[in-house]
């Protein structure tokens, strides 16, 4: 009986644990999906999976890694792999709080249409590249990146001077 207490209770820190974090951290996941996501329909269905792998993860939470570096290892990972897999796989969804899917994308920028241009040149995009960016644009180090994504911080360098040089061209 005293084993099923303990086990109680450590799902329910491990609940408001996953809580906190998500609404602490969800931002990322919005931006990773409307990254990799051009509709609205996918871009929740990207979302659902990345908070289920965040709760199947979260035992596995090195501490020694920032949250946000944890978090967006696990969105991109799931993003990558999400069309990758057969699209008759029944996905299983662990139902989420509505205050949880609850974000403005809008409070990202002032000015709409500049962007959905963004979006629209990171959708265009190769999947590391944009790992890269969208981390780069959240403030991460270069080194945190280079982990996150296993390439050299020197790869991340060049990556981030490619893809500010291709983001001149499309905008000039």
């Amino acid at each position: 009986m005293q084993q099923a207490v303990k086990k109680s209770e450590m799902n329910t820190s491990k609940h408001a644990l996953y809580l906190e974090i998500i609404e602490k951290h969800k931002g990322i996941v919005f931006k990773v999906t409307r990254a990799y996501c051009k509709n609205f329909f996918d871009q929740e269905d990207l979302a659902q999976e990345i908070f289920a792998q965040v709760w199947r993860s979260l035992d596995t939470y090195n501490v020694a890694f920032k949250v946000t570096t944890w978090m967006y290892r696990v969105a991109l990972n799931v993003a990558i792999s999400f069309y990758r897999k057969d699209k008759t796989i029944a996905y299983a969804h662990t139902e989420m709080e509505d205050r949880l899917l609850s974000y403005d994308m809008e409070q990202e920028s002032e000015n709409e249409q500049d962007l959905r241009e963004l979006y629209g040149f990171i959708n265009r995009l190769n999947d590391i590249d944009k790992a890269v960016l969208l981390m780069y644009l959240d403030g991460e180090e270069q080194s945190e990146i280079a982990a996150n994504l296993s390439i050299s911080v020197s790869n991340v360098s060049t990556k981030i001077s490619r893809i500010k040089q291709k983001l001149k061209q499309s905008v000039g």
